[in-house]
């Protein structure tokens, strides 16, 4: 039980950080995070940027969705401890 909480802490933590850049422009996401470690266009024509790392072997995974005015419209992560 202890390790969930401390799990929920951490992700939620984490949602708060980057789920700020939301609504912001893509310029804010560059200059917090960098280049992305992938990019790619989807099927609505929105460019998602990736931000792949690992810590402690676990592998994690931001993922940001820009429109086509570079707005941050979604952010994502999984395995981010």
């Amino acid at each position: 039980k202890t390790i969930q909480e401390k799990s929920d802490a951490i992700i939620k933590k984490e949602n708060k950080k980057y789920g700020q850049l939301v609504g912001k422009e893509l310029n804010d996401l560059k200059i917090n995070l960098g280049n992305p470690t992938e990019d790619f266009i989807n099927e609505i024509g929105n460019k998602v940027f990736l931000y792949k790392s690992k810590k402690y072997g676990i592998p994690c995974e931001r993922k940001f969705e820009i429109n086509q005015n570079n707005i941050i419209k979604s952010f994502t992560s999984s395995g981010c401890i």
